[in-house]
C-alpha cells in the first residue's frame, strides 16, 4: 500500500462530483485524491503550493552554499559597493 502524504482522502469519483466542496471541506490542508484506493494526486491551495516550492529553492540554495563553502579558498573579496 501507497503511503498517504495528507490529513484528508477522497475517491476519484467523490472528487469528480465537487471538487469545490472537497477545497473548502479540506481548508488549506492537502487533500490525497485515490484511484482504487492508491493516491492518483493531491489537491493543494495556491498558498500551500507557493510553500512547497519555496522550501524546494531553500533546500537547494542550502546545498549549493555548502557546496561552495568548500571552496573558500578559491574566493574573491568585493566591494558590494562596486558592484
Amino acid at each position: 500500500m501507497d503511503a498517504i502524504f495528507a490529513d484528508y482522502s477522497i475517491s476519484m469519483s467523490e472528487f469528480k462530483r465537487n471538487p469545490a466542496e472537497v477545497l473548502r471541506t479540506a481548508g488549506e490542508k492537502p487533500v490525497a485524491v485515490l484511484n482504487h484506493n492508491r493516491p492518483a494526486f493531491y489537491m493543494v491551495t495556491p498558498k500551500l503550493f507557493e510553500a512547497l516550492v519555496e522550501e524546494l529553492v531553500d533546500r537547494e540554495l542550502v546545498g549549493l552554499v555548502r557546496q561552495r563553502l568548500t571552496s573558500v579558498d578559491r574566493a574573491i573579496e568585493v566591494d558590494i559597493d562596486e558592484i
